[in-house]
This record gives C-alpha cells, sequence and structure tokens, in this order.
C-alpha cells in the first residue's frame, strides 16, 4: 500500500490553539522556532501510516482491557475522520505529524478521551515506526519497477542475440560482443539490486511500537499484537535500538545509492552509443531534448540527468550516515534530518526508473552501424591470437607477440582492416622471429575469422556466444518470476493485515464492542 496524502492546508476547527506536548514549559514555542524545529513540510508522507499505527495500538489497548470501548470508538472515529479528510489537519502549526494528530484528538475530544492516545508509546517509537512501514512499501514499489526494467532488458536481448558489436575496456576497442550482452549485464546488476532490497526488507519488517521513548512502559501492554496488526513479522526486541538505531533505514538507502550507481552506467554507456561517433542506438524522441540554437541537436538529457541525480542519492547516503556516526543512544533531534533525505531517495530512484523503463522499450538499435564497427574492429585480434594457439601449439604470449606485430602494420598501413593484409605484409611483421608459424597460416586464420565465427568460437560460461547467453536469460527469466511472486505475497501480506486493521477499526467505531 502506498499512500500519499495531499499536503494538510485547512486549519482545526476550533479557535483555540493547544499545544499538548508544552507541560513542563511555561512560554509557548517561539514561532521561528517552530518554523527551525517542525518537520511538516515532509510528515505528510509518513500520515497515513502514523493513524494506522495508532488504530492498531488503541486496538491492542483496548484488547489488554486498558481503554473503554466508548473511549477506542471515539478516538478511531477522530483518527478515520483524518484518513478520509487530511485537509483537516494544518501540520506546518506543529514540530510533527504526530503532535498534529494528537492536539486535533485532544481539541476535538477533549484531554479525558484524546489524551490517551499517546499512553504507553512515544513520538520516539512512532517515528521510526512510520518510516519502517513507508520503507517497506516502497522497497515493495520499487522492486516492481525494477522487475519491469528487467524484463524490458530481457525481451530487447532476445531480439540481439546475433546484434554484434565491439565491446570496450578503457573506453577502446577490447573484444567482440553482442547488444544482448549488455543488455542481460545490466539485468544481472539488477537483480543483484532485488536482492539486497530484499535483505533490507526483512531488517525493515520488524516493530519499534511499545518501546517507547528508550525503556519500555509499565503498562503490560502486547508489542506481537500490534506487530502482527500492522503486518510486520515480529518486533524489535530492544528498547534502546528500536527507537536509535537507524541502519536498517541506512542500508535501506545504500541499496538505492548502488541502485542508481548501476543506472548511471546503464545511461551512460546510452549515451555515448547514440553519439554520432558511435551512432548504435537511438534514444525515443519523447525522452529526448532539443538544443535552444542548434535545430539539429537530439540531447539524452533523461539519461543526463539519471546520471547527475545519481551523485545526489550517494549525497543523501553519506548526510545519513554523517547525521548518525557521532549520536549518542536514545532518540537525539538530530535524526529528525533523516526523514527528507530518506524520502528524497526513494523518490529519486523512483523517477529514474520511471524515465529508463520506457527509454529500453523504445529505444532503436542500429544493427548495420554495430556491424559495420565490428566488421573494421580490431577486437577480433584475441580470436586470432587464441587460433594460433590452438591450432599452432604456441604459447599464448608469442601469439600476442605476433598478431600485435601484425595490428601495428595494418595501422601503418591506413588502419585498414586485417583481412586487407598481404601474406607479404604478415611476413614483414614477424620480423627474424615468427615463432615456426607461416604467414600464410596467420592469413588463412585471419580470413576464416568473421565477426560471426568470433562470437561462435566462445566457449565460457557467460561469454556473449548465443548458446551462452541463452542460458543467462533463462536463469534471468526464472529469477524475475521469482521476485514477481515474492513481491507479490509481501503486498499481499501487509494489504491483509492493514485490511484487517481497517475492519477491526470500522467495527470498533460503528458498534462500539468490546
Amino acid at each position: 500500500m502506498v499512500w500519499t496524502p495531499s499536503i494538510c492546508k485547512t486549519k482545526i476547527k476550533p479557535a483555540e490553539f493547544i499545544c499538548v506536548y508544552r507541560s513542563r514549559t511555561t512560554d509557548s514555542l517561539d514561532e521561528g522556532a517552530l518554523r527551525f524545529l517542525s518537520s511538516g513540510y515532509v510528515d505528510y508522507h509518513l500520515l497515513l501510516y502514523d493513524i494506522l499505527g495508532s488504530e492498531a495500538h488503541l486496538i491492542m489497548l483496548h484488547e489488554i482491557g486498558f481503554l473503554s470501548s466508548t473511549s477506542l470508538k471515539d478516538l478511531l472515529a477522530g483518527l478515520e475522520t483524518i484518513r478520509k479528510n487530511p485537509k483537516i489537519l494544518d501540520i506546518d502549526k506543529f514540530e510533527d505529524i504526530h503532535e498534529c494528530i494528537e492536539t486535533y484528538l485532544v481539541t476535538n475530544l477533549g484531554y479525558d478521551v484524546g489524551g490517551i492516545l499517546q499512553t504507553a508509546r512515544s513520538r520516539n517509537d512512532q517515528v521510526t515506526l512510520d518510516l519502517r512501514m513507508m520503507v517497506r512499501d516502497t522497497i515493495n514499489l520499487i522492486s516492481r519497477m525494477l522487475v519491469q526494467l528487467i524484463d524490458e532488458l530481457l525481451s530487447r536481448s532476445e531480439d540481439n542475440f546475433n546484434s554484434i558489436m565491439p565491446m570496450y575496456t578503457h573506453l577502446q576497442q577490447a573484444q567482440l560482443g553482442t547488444f544482448a550482452h549488455f543488455l542481460l549485464s545490466y539485468a544481472e546488476i539488477l537483480s543483484r539490486d532485488l536482492d539486497r532490497l530484499n535483505d533490507s526488507y526483512d531488517r525493515i519488517n520488524l516493530s519499534p511500537l511499545g518501546a517507547c521513548a528508550i525503556g519500555g512502559t509499565s503498562i503490560n501492554i502486547d508489542r506481537y499484537r500490534t506487530s502482527s496488526l500492522l503486518g510486520f513479522k515480529g518486533i524489535l526486541n530492544n528498547s534502546i535500538d528500536a527507537t536509535t538505531s537507524r541502519d536498517d533505514l541506512i542500508e535501506y538507502m545504500s541499496s538505492l545509492g548502488i541502485i542508481m550507481l548501476n543506472l548511471s552506467r546503464i545511461a551512460e554507456d546510452f549515451i555515448l552509443w547514440s553519439t554520432t561517433e558511435f551512432g548504435f542506438v537511438e534514444i525515443p524522441d519523447k525522452y529526448s531534448s532539443t538544443s535552444s540554437l542548434m535545430p539539429q541537436k537530439k540531447n539524452p538529457d533523461t539519461l543526463e540527468l539519471i546520471r547527475a541525480k545519481a551523485s545526489t542519492v550517494v549525497g543523501f547516503l553519506f548526510g545519513a550516515m554523517s547525521l548518525v556516526k557521532g549520536l549518542p543512544s536514545g532518540y537525539s533531534r538530530d535524526l529528525q534530518e533523516l526523514k527528507p533525505v530518506l524520502i528524497n531517495s526513494s523518490r529519486v530512484v523512483k523517477e529514474s526508473l520511471n524515465v529508463l523503463i520506457p527509454i529500453v522499450r523504445g529505444l532503436k538499435v542500429n544493427h548495420a552501424h554495430m556491424m559495420d564497427a565490428a566488421r573494421s574492429s580490431y577486437a577480433i585480434s584475441v580470436d586470432i591470437a587464441e587460433q594460433l594457439v590452438s591450432q599452432k601449439h604456441i604459447s599464448f604470449r608469442s601469439a600476442h607477440r605476433l598478431v600485435g606485430s601484425i595490428v601495428r602494420t595494418a595501422v601503418e598501413k591506413g588502419n585498414i582492416p586485417l583481412s586487407k593484409l598481404a601474406e607479404s605484409d604478415i611476413q614483414n611483421a614477424f620480423g627474424q622471429d615468427a615463432s615456426g608459424v607461416e604467414p600464410r597460416d596467420v592469413l588463412k586464420v585471419i580470413q576464416r575469422l568473421s565477426p560471426e565465427k568470433s562470437i561462435e568460437s566462445r566457449l565460457s560460461s557467460g561469454s556473449p556466444s548465443v548458446l551462452q547467453q541463452r542460458k543467462l536469460f533463462d536463469i534471468l527469466l526464472e529469477k524475475k518470476k521469482a521476485y514477481e511472486k515474492l513481491i507479490s505475497e509481501r503486498e499481499k501480506s501487509v494489504n491483509s493485515a492493514f485490511n484487517h486493521l481497517s475492519h477491526a477499526a470500522e467495527r470498533y467505531t460503528q458498534a462500539g464492542k468490546t
């Protein structure tokens, strides 16, 4: 369940403003200090989760005999009013969403009823509860988007098993490969992103509710009941850990940072290959920009921004890590600053995936240009050397030296293809030491090795031969299907718990049953 309400602007109905938390102090909070302290500008992302957590907590208090059915009915009705009409609140007038909601209930129900809401819990366990529920939903959403991107990559790879092109190291042509091989490499790294998110989900899917400020409560609450009502698989066992630690959330942000690094690499490849100099692919018009001056320009701006936003998310991650590195055990207000970087990291990843998926789907592949580059490339040199090793039984280093000399001769003759060399050219390239190999034998190897033969000759697992690509395709397809099933099961579990909670809240609100 992912739910983002509108930003709340409507004022609370009663004219008199009540600040329910200022029991120790006598003066009202300075207006400037309130603006400085308030996290209302991001807390609307947490509103639904805070309501759900409050409803589960109240139902549990009623079930252990602490809260009367009448008070439960009134409190749940108030929370449901907010949930159905979030604009009834004015979050900007409060330090955070928790104070805003409680103030609304106290204002409308009085201290005797509205003031019960915070019994046996604190903002400290509330905020980490809300964040965990939000991140839990966001992991499922981002995982679904990753699965969709992997699906597009697999689909495009099927059409490109034979799209031969040069592969690069140091941005220099290295060996021949296929476009499908690149696409499958992207699917591979994204599948590891799914693995990381899945591991993170299991650690985040634990409830801190009931840990209170730091040391629990003397009221005999049932933390396992609220955990179940909210769809968690269990609780965080230690109350200090539950309210202090943010390592699980930072681990999640780390996974987002790695996702963006991977998306940046994909984007950079497409940017390079879409240039006139490469001409291997063309970005869909819908995801390209133009120049205000140069009418011929078609710029891959969406991909450039994915590349740039990777640094933004990594910056958020290091900001979060710097935030917690010097904090003592126990909640500190510093942790409030984790909320915007956490929320914005998720937003950037979702937006980046949202544009990259259709770019992959609509990418135009210039097969002929790729093949022309492969045919004129010296990237076939490794294959020639390996054929000499296999057929003429010379050492690889000897073959390496011979082929290097041959390539140098071809370059000196105007960068002509190796297949255009004459036997005399190869003889001259050999010099005095040919390691017992005849120039005509080398020329035969060169002329037999077309780009197609080069790809077919690859035997090692994970290479770009069609057989190996097929194997990897099948592995990735099965993994994708497994994750589709897992994500659906996780979503079903959470939604089932939320539906059960909603029905329970509705039942208590309407009938007030004990």
